[in-house]
């Protein structure tokens, strides 16, 4: 029963993965070849009270809360920061899965307390690790570039979005591939003894 279980979570794990990279393709082809507005959110005015309308770019639209900003006909660096915010997190989720699909099969292939098993645990758990907060840094980067091109007087710093706890994840995921090791070495120890 556990056998088929893992099977089947294997099998829909590497299609999620598939269908996150078609998505991340998608995605990316749509937004070179659409040629209407790129649109932005932004919370940099959600608590001030402007007297005043901001002083944003030509062609620019703010919405009356000027939380989201619209830019009529965008530059190719406005596109490509408009991309920046959505394709790193679609490429994150896609990888992870991959990933985590090929633990599966190999939990299938050689059992669960293998040093094979232990490896691609610390790899998964590398990879969410300093993929969480590198695609939160590329997506937020973007997204205040982008709001920076279109109301010129707000500094375009760098800052970090997305759901940054999964970074306590993949730490957690190394540490635990990094004690399976060592059951594993401690195993195959005792069997060579006795």
């Amino acid at each position: 029963m556990k056998t088929r279980l893992t099977k089947i979570l294997a099998t829909v794990t590497f299609v999620l993965a598939v269908l996150s990279g078609i998505s991340f393709i998608g995605t990316g082809i749509a937004h070179l070849v659409d040629d209407g507005a790129v649109c932005v959110q932004t919370g940099f005015w959600a608590n001030a009270s402007l007297a005043d309308p901001l002083p944003v770019g030509t062609g620019v639209k703010a919405s009356s809360s000027a939380t989201r900003l619209c830019q009529d006909s965008p530059s190719a660096g406005q596109r490509a920061a408009d991309l920046g915010g959505e394709l790193p997190w679609l490429l994150f989720g896609s990888v992870t899965l991959l990933l985590f699909s090929r633990l599966l099969k190999a939990v299938l292939l050689r059992g669960p307390f293998t040093d094979g098993v232990a490896k691609r645990l610390s790899v998964l758990g590398w990879f969410v690790a300093a993929g969480t907060p590198l695609a939160g840094l590329v997506v937020g980067w973007s997204q205040s570039w982008l709001v920076g091109s279109m109301v010129p007087m707000v500094g375009s710093g760098p800052t970090v979005s997305g759901p940054q706890v999964l970074l306590f994840a993949g730490l957690a995921a190394v540490i635990m591939g990094r004690i399976m090791r060592e059951g594993v070495r401690m195993r195959e120890d005792l069997e060579g003894t006795i």
